[in-house]
């Protein structure tokens, strides 16, 4: 009988046709999850016009989604630490898609905001547990580059919900926006029926004749036999708990990416809702306008997949702190409000370094935890971004509706940036500090 140990096996084992179906499964779910998100800053201009709603109120309507998500990020990631990722990922996915649909027959803002905020509910619960699964599943020396490339669903995502909304808004309204999001929920079973497990979780459940079919389709070659067990080393002796966040010197850290999300989702939900209005504002055409939101997630995409290639190789924290640092200088640019050719550069970059950046910093707080409180890391982090996602939409109305000078505006808009850069500069320091004094301070866990 062997004790064969599944994270150091996926770590050396070659990265096969299973992980890669993981991370296109994950990469789907996420496609929805990014369209949910985008969505609401597409219909908002034709929201505005037509239920008669001043920038504020508009700004409070986007914020329901977020108070949902927020709340989701928290429940969710607990819960799916005792009952599986896969099945978190289910509900979470079930509960925004039907809210979804039913948003397209909200005939009142408060319709509108209920039913957005159960939807939120769900997109908070899916995000960091599609996040853990990938991490789980991908070896060390990949983790940062898989992660970022099944993120880049979530991209994609709202470029289609940039892409349909040029072309189906004016035609037929917002409302078929929201209808549309019953094509994956039919599609949900086959995805379901193909997602694996958590490995840790089947292990940490005593489910060893589960863990073992899973772990077979894994290129390993490892054979395991009916009397061989196997164990993840990361879920011995931690519990799923906020407490376990600030132990094993991860205090400040854990704080530092808390300030982090806060300022990078702030400003990903001000930019994806209220940049169409703005740059309608500013005299382009609605196709115009919605094609800078198309430029927005197309640079997240680019952001997230070159981020985590970087990432793997120079590490995430330096990599996270040029990002933030160039989306302070392009958001600030933006507001100069200069040719087109530039501005959509410009808005390329800022989605590559806000969305794209977000989803490094997933990575960074995936590789900071041990499995057994993943999910719990992932939803508190997310949870606390979640906050900031709040305030971007209403602050944007409040600033917006002030009629401040496009350059002021924008300039505000770019201080979060540069919080989140000097975060992650703690962060790194701390980091390095903690890997110094490992030898003497790590205690058994």
């Amino acid at each position: 009988m062997r004790s064969i140990d599944v994270s150091e096996e996926i770590d050396k084992a070659r990265f096969g046709r299973f992980q890669w179906s993981v991370v296109a499964l994950c990469a789907l779910l996420l496609v929805v999850d990014g369209y949910d998100v985008f969505v609401a800053g597409t219909v908002l201009p034709t929201l505005i016009k037509e239920w008669g709603l001043s920038k504020p109120e508009a700004g409070a309507l986007q914020a329901w989604a977020l108070f949902g998500m927020m709340f989701g990020a928290l429940v969710m990631g607990q819960l799916a630490d005792r009952i599986g990722r896969r099945k978190g990922i289910a509900i979470s996915f079930t509960l925004f898609t039907v809210a979804t649909v039913l948003t397209g027959f909200a005939n009142t803002p408060e319709q509108f905001k209920a039913l957005r905020f159960l939807a939120g509910l769900g997109c908070g619960g899916l995000m960091p547990n599609a996040v853990a699964l990938m991490n789980e599943y991908a070896p060390k020396r990949l983790r940062g580059t898989m992660v970022a490339l099944m993120f880049s669903g979530y991209s994609v995502g709202g470029m289609v919900a940039a892409a349909l909304g040029i072309w189906m808004i004016p035609v037929l309204g917002w409302k078929p926006m929201f209808w549309v999001a019953v094509v994956p929920l039919l599609a949900l079973p086959l995805i379901l029926w193909r997602l694996p497990e958590s490995l840790g979780f089947l292990i940490r459940s005593g489910r060893q004749e589960e863990a073992r079919r899973v772990f077979a389709r894994l290129d390993t070659g490892t054979a395991v036999g009916l009397q061989d067990s196997l164990v993840f080393t990361e879920v011995k002796g931690a519990t799923a708990s906020v407490a376990e966040l600030f132990r094993h010197q991860r205090s400040l850290r854990t704080m530092m990416l808390w300030v982090s999300f806060f300022c990078c989702l702030l400003l990903v939900y001000l930019l994806s809702s209220w940049l169409p209005k703005v740059m309608q504002e500013a005299g382009y055409a609605e196709k115009a306008s919605l094609l800078t939101l198309f430029s927005l997630n197309f640079g997240g995409m680019a952001g997230a997949i070159a981020g985590g290639w970087l990432g793997d190789r120079f590490g995430l924290p330096k990599v996270v702190i040029g990002f933030f640092a160039a989306a302070a200088v392009s958001i600030a640019l933006i507001g100069y409000n200069p040719a087109p050719v530039l501005l959509f550069s410009l808005v390329f970059v800022a989605g590559a370094t806000t969305i794209g950046t977000q989803i490094l910093l997933y990575a960074s707080v995936a590789q900071l935890y041990n499995m057994s409180v993943r999910s719990t890391g992932l939803g508190w982090a997310s949870g606390v971004g979640r906050v900031g996602a709040i305030v971007g939409p209403t602050l944007g109305g409040v600033l917006l509706a002030r009629e401040m000078p496009l350059q002021e505006s924008f300039l505000i808009f770019a201080i979060p940036a540069a919080v989140s850069a000097l975060a992650m500069l703690v962060f790194a320091v701390s980091s390095q500090r903690a890997v110094a004094v490992q030898p003497v301070a790590a205690a058994p866990r």
